[in-house]
């Protein structure tokens, strides 16, 4: 998903509590990472794993001048013949320490195994972010978490597009009065057809 369509997507939820929900969580996130240098790990379970929103988090980071936001992709399934950015297994997990951040991405409570490598982590002092199911193990022992509860408007890779475009921002959004319909369609087709900020 691109800008224009996060764009598209941010409008469609506006007046919803869906925007100031995955900007709350994005702030978290970001005030994590940078606050404690940087050591974002990423981790889904063996059935779902969160290539997407690494990518998007790398992007952003890129973007924004916030290079703690690129994180560390950990697979359940990574052999030591991968690319180095894609043979962090679960191991890293313990290996987590005080100053990392540790973001847990599943769309159902996560096995006792995941669970337990989680658990160890936030004891030795990682924190712990949760994105998906509102309720369980998970969400009980995370710092802080997003639920996506199923039956929704928006499912869980949505939400991470949301999640990783406002953890790049590098300023709030300015504050939302009453505006009338025609001032919000000028508003949106001047972000749609503005030019890519530079990147460098």
């Amino acid at each position: 998903m691109d800008a224009v369509r996060v764009a598209l997507l941010r409008e469609v939820l506006a007046g919803t509590e869906w925007l100031g929900t995955t900007r709350r969580f994005a702030g978290v996130l970001r005030g994590s990472v940078v606050s404690h240098g940087g050591g974002l790990l990423l981790v889904g379970t063996p059935e779902y794993e969160p290539w997407h929103l690494a990518a998007h988090l790398v992007d952003e980071a890129a973007w924004s001048g916030t290079p703690e936001l690129a994180p560390t992709l950990v697979r359940h399934d990574a052999r030591p013949s991968d690319p180095a950015h894609l043979a962090v297994g679960p191991g890293r997990l313990a290996a987590a320490r005080r100053g990392e951040t540790l973001l847990v991405v599943s769309p159902e409570e996560p096995d006792a195994p995941l669970l337990e490598r989680v658990h160890d982590a936030r004891r030795a002092g990682a924190t712990v972010l949760a994105l998906g199911p509102g309720e369980g193990g998970l969400a009980a022992m995370a710092h802080e978490s997003l639920a996506v509860p199923e039956g929704t408007d928006l499912d869980l890779d949505t939400v991470q597009h949301l999640v990783s475009a406002a953890a790049g921002e590098n300023a709030l959004p300015a504050p939302r009065g009453p505006r009338r319909f025609r001032d919000r369609l000028a508003r949106l087709t001047e972000q749609l057809t503005a030019p890519p900020p530079a990147r460098w």
